[in-house]
């Protein structure tokens, strides 16, 4: 018995709930009598939304296909051999099912050293080996066909990546040492570095194979067939691959180097896997690759040992899973259908919810607002973003005739709610302008009609008090930009009804965003706990710490962007706004910063100026702020605004504007872009010591988001 199969053996009893791979060799004589080869099938026996993946007894199937192929191959049996996928899908990795459970580091030493192992088999045949990347691959998905000697890719694949940087981990079966060796250190710095900390990006078919990661590219259609018969033609020689000759110089030092400063400034060092992936890049220079492969064996090692990949296997769930299955959602089947909205309202914020709810229900969209102008700018901008859809080629005439067909606005509401079932309200940020819109809306609409209001921080019990049927409003609260953040936050009222609320997540379901119930309480989630950490922040400013110094203390936290930079992208005027509101509900934990309402009153749109391409302070806002004399450390500050965050996060639990800490976590990473590698916010808080040293105890269990005890 191999010592790879012990330690694959020794893995899957660590695993008993894999789903399992199969490795299903079959025979076929190649075209062009070419001879007969041996086709490796990954097959785990359920349809494509159920993507194959490597633990360590899908490991073992694949070695024990290796064994009768590698035979065949000495023998001189065969002429190659091939890997392949089932349809639509080639392989999408390591199972993170069966990372969470690993305790111990020699336990995660032998799942890097298996897929090693086996993966490696397939360079060491004595026929040339092939990979046909029939559809999506990942990790080491394409790991193990980076291992073969020729490679091919479907046109249609839709998602291929490395992603492992993104949750915490390397590209640890072969892909840090072995990407750079076949398209150069630029190219892979690219695939494994920048794609992955850009939200995990994915490359497409013709993407792959003009990055010399395929040799070849076939439509979806025929692609095995036609893989097949390039294959003959490569095993004839009548075809040649040719393969750029890699600078090895000062090219590959450029490219790590880049690949540094990316990593700076997505995670500010905060995060070790990108380092760590760089560090095996960097050393894969030289081209051996057995070193390569053993660094990769480590750095796997201590990574899955280590809290931040723990956290991004924890914030890959969360929306994964629990985004998809929200907590405290009423039965769907109490949510009743929606044939037409309605939108109050035609600024900007409107107008992308009117395109939202267009493009994704299909149906009529009507926008109101106070004046004519305004109603046919709002109608414009929807038309307008139609067409740029359609010149990108996102849809095609027919369907941007039809959706521009669908929306309509006009001033009397009368005449466009008459028949909505769902009504959603973007106006002013202001209770009495909210009260009498749903007062006006209320006498107009049928009376099965949903009322929904996008505020962002104002009582939606309070906005409903006057109406006949307060049970039908729902806070329906977006995040901006609306296209691009995921998080709905929907708000039950105190007389909300369960039909109403089912219908609310019935629609978040439509409009494909992730939504969480919280509670009627100020601001909710995620503005009460950016506003507690941005008010921390604007205190120690005001008490007299540099702004410099109070924006460079939360880097290492790795956020998408400063504090401040922050605050302008929301407009200081919102933030103000909503400081203001939770000031008036808990006066002793939010503070009105004067300095931001200076900066306010003198309409300026946030605290930088960019002449020189970095944000640097605005003189006239220099001006403008009133400091103290207490100047405190980046640590000081640091430790201020963290446990200001945890308090807040403690008290929100207490009084159930959740059900979960899972549900603070869910909203920071889907509604304010928080990285994947801190788990959002409550595993970093964890495991930084902040949660028991302000709350006598830690938000999440062990092993949740953490090693298993």
């Amino acid at each position: 018995m191999s010592t790879t199969a012990e330690l694959l053996k020794g893995a899957a009893e660590l695993f008993p709930d894999e789903v399992v791979t199969s490795a299903h060799v079959r025979h076929l004589d190649l075209p062009f009598g070419a001879g007969r080869f041996a086709l490796i099938t990954l097959d785990n026996g359920f349809d494509h939304t159920k993507p194959t993946t490597f633990g360590p007894a899908s490991l073992a199937n694949l070695n024990t296909a290796i064994d009768q192929v590698e035979k065949e191959a000495a023998d001189g049996e065969i002429v190659g051999a091939g890997i392949t996928g089932k349809p639509f899908i080639f392989a999408v990795g390591a199972d993170l099912k069966g990372v969470e459970l690993l305790k111990r580091h020699e336990d995660a030493l032998a799942i890097g050293k298996g897929g090693h192992e086996v993966f490696k088999r397939l360079a060491g045949l004595a026929v040339p080996t092939f990979a046909y990347y029939n559809g999506a691959a990942m990790g080491g998905g394409v790991e193990v066909g980076l291992h073969c000697s020729y490679r091919t890719v479907s046109q249609a694949i839709p998602a291929f990546s490395l992603p492992e940087v993104f949750l915490g981990l390397v590209p640890g079966w072969g892909g840090c040492a072995l990407l750079p060796n076949l398209i150069g250190a630029e190219k892979a710095v690219s695939v494994i570095i920048e794609n992955s900390l850009n939200q995990n990006k994915q490359l497409k078919g013709k993407q792959v194979f003009d990055l010399g990661i395929a040799d070849a590219i076939f439509e979806g259609a025929d692609f095995l067939e036609q893989s097949l018969i390039w294959t003959a033609n490569v095993l004839k020689g009548d075809v040649k691959v040719e393969r750029p000759v890699i600078d090895r110089g000062e090219a590959w030092d450029q490219a790590v180097a880049k690949g540094r400063f990316i990593a700076d400034g997505k995670v500010h060092g905060a995060a070790p896997a990108a380092y760590r992936a760089l560090d095996i890049i960097a050393a894969a220079k030289d081209g051996d690759l057995q070193a390569g492969f053993d660094a990769e064996d480590q750095a796997l090692a201590d990574l899955i040992m280590g809290g931040e990949l723990r956290s991004g296997i924890y914030a890959f769930n969360l929306v994964q899973k629990r985004g998809k299955r929200p907590a405290g959602a009423p039965d769907k089947n109490l949510a009743r259908p929606v044939t037409k909205v309605g939108v109050v309202g035609a600024g900007l914020m409107a107008s992308q919810l009117a395109l939202l709810f267009l493009r994704r229900l299909e149906v009529p969209v009507v926008l109101t607002d106070i004046d004519q102008e305004r109603v046919d700018k709002g109608v414009g901008y929807v038309h307008a973003e139609i067409d740029k859809l359609l010149g990108k080629g996102r849809i095609n005439q027919d369907k941007a005739n039809r959706l521009k067909a669908l929306v309509t606005g006009v001033l009397d509401k009368a005449e466009g709610f008459s028949d909505a079932d769902f009504i959603i309200e973007a106006v002013f940020e202001e209770i009495g302008v909210k009260q009498q819109v749903f007062a006006e809306v209320e006498a107009v609409a049928p009376a099965h009609a949903i009322l929904a209001t996008n505020t962002s921080s104002l009582s939606v019990t309070e906005m409903a008090s006057k109406l006949r049927h307060p049970e039908r409003v729902v806070g329906f609260h977006f995040f901006n930009p609306v296209a691009i953040l995921p998080l709905l936050e929907i708000v039950r009222g105190e007389k909300t009804d369960d039909a109403s609320l089912a219908t609310a997540f019935a629609v978040a379901k439509k409009l494909k965003k992730t939504a969480v119930l919280t509670k009627d309480a100020p601001a909710f989630v995620v503005n009460r706990i950016l506003t507690r950490f941005m008010g921390e922040i604007q205190n120690v400013i005001d008490e007299g710490t540099p702004v410099e110094v109070a924006e460079k203390a939360i880097e290492p936290l790795g956020l998408p962007m400063s504090p401040l930079v922050l605050l302008e992208l929301v407009g200081p005027a919102i933030g103000l706004h909503v400081s203001e509101t939770l000031n008036r509900a808990f006066p002793d934990r939010f503070t009105v910063s004067p300095n931001l309402a200076a900066v306010v009153k003198a309409g300026k749109r946030g605290f930088y100026v960019y002449d020189s391409g970095k944000p640097e302070l605005d003189p006239e806002v220099a001006a403008l702020l009133k400091q103290g004399d207490s100047v405190l450390t980046e640590e000081q500050v640091r430790d201020r605004v963290l446990d200001a965050v945890a308090q807040e996060i403690g008290l929100m639990l207490d009084e159930g504007v959740v059900a979960e800490a899972q549900d603070i976590d869910l909203c920071l990473i889907t509604g304010a872009g928080w990285p994947f590698h801190l788990g959002g916010i409550t595993p970093y808080l964890d495991r930084e010591g902040v949660s028991e040293r302000v709350n006598g105890k830690k938000f999440l269990d062990p092993g949740v988001a953490s090693v298993p005890a």
